[in-house]
């Protein structure tokens, strides 16, 4: 089911056919999390995800990824606006839009990776995690990244 909400000329919808997939991977290509990801990986992500789409009109200018069963957890990723478009407050509202969606209340468990945009999503709950020691994780990098820092 697709769900899409607009303020003034700009809109959110998970509506995978409107998503601009060049768009994406664009900006994904340059960020610090996503350096040098091939499109068509992409392209798989996207499709295997529940997707927002942040547009102007009709460009597109920012995108909230969602994996999740629906059912228990959901992993938040590849949150952007672009850079011009900073400052306006739709980096808020696409998480709040992302927080308020149907298939996502209920959920145990709500996870996520920032490197530098804490303060946003302490508005929203997300906390650092409380049992490091009890996380784990295999990092493996089949296309080249870019260190942050």
């Amino acid at each position: 089911m697709t769900f899409e909400t607009t303020r003034d000329r700009f809109r959110i919808t998970t509506d995978v056919e409107q998503l601009d997939l060049d768009a994406i991977h664009a900006y994904l290509t340059r960020s610090y999390w996503a350096a040098g990801i091939p499109r068509d990986v992409v392209a798989k992500a996207v499709a295997g995800s529940l997707c927002f789409g942040l547009f102007e009109e009709d460009r597109q200018i920012g995108l909230a990824r969602v994996v999740t069963d629906r059912a228990t957890y959901m992993y938040l990723c590849d949150v952007y606006v672009l850079e011009e478009w900073r400052g306006r407050g739709l980096g808020i509202w696409l998480i709040e839009v992302v927080m308020a969606h149907p298939d996502l209340q209920g959920l145990r468990r709500f996870g996520l990776v920032t490197f530098d945009a804490h303060g946003l999503y302490e508005r929203y709950g997300f906390r650092a995690v409380e049992h490091p020691a009890r996380h784990m994780e295999i990092v493996r990098s089949p296309y080249p990244k870019a260190d942050p820092h």
